[in-house]
């Protein structure tokens, strides 16, 4: 064996908990050595098992919170999308009983035939009985207000 290129060996070697604070003396090439847990305070070895739970329930936690972040988003894209959808009934506009009930007599009961008539122009809109040009103006609004794209329509010379 060769001289001097060997550790010193200390058999009285101090260590020490850093989270319990216990100290014990065990053989080592270090005179003194710190460790975070030990076998008094490590949850396996003292049977402290609820530690362990609990972080478990932290996990649960996270995923609880993110699950219902997700649920969060897809309804108010669902909401976004049923706001503009061409189905949605004109009554739900509330335009008043007048425009709404004129609109229905002409068989137009839903924001798609409306966008559709109006596509083919104002006149055409206008033609329904009982449906005048500030129903038509309010109904523009409510829906640029409520997102929907109008169809550009050539405006009419007024005679």
């Amino acid at each position: 064996m060769k001289q001097g290129i060997h550790p010193t060996y200390y058999p009285d070697a101090r260590v020490t908990c850093a989270s319990c604070g216990t100290t014990w003396t065990t053989g080592s090439t270090k005179k003194e050595i710190r460790v975070e847990i030990c076998s008094n305070c490590h949850p396996f070895f003292s049977g402290e098992s609820q530690r362990i739970v609990d972080i478990e329930g932290q996990v649960d936690r996270f995923y609880k919170k993110l699950q219902v972040r997700q649920a969060y988003v897809e309804d108010q894209k669902t909401r976004q999308e049923a706001r503009v959808s061409p189905k949605r009934a004109i009554a739900e506009l509330e335009l008043g009983t007048r425009p709404t009930t004129a609109l229905a007599k002409a068989g137009i009961t839903q924001v798609g035939q409306f966008l559709n008539k109006l596509a083919e122009g104002e006149q055409v809109v206008l033609a329904v009985e009982g449906f005048g040009r500030k129903s038509l103006i309010d109904m523009k609004k409510k829906l640029r207000a409520l997102g929907y794209k109008l169809p550009e329509v050539a405006e009419t010379s007024a005679s």
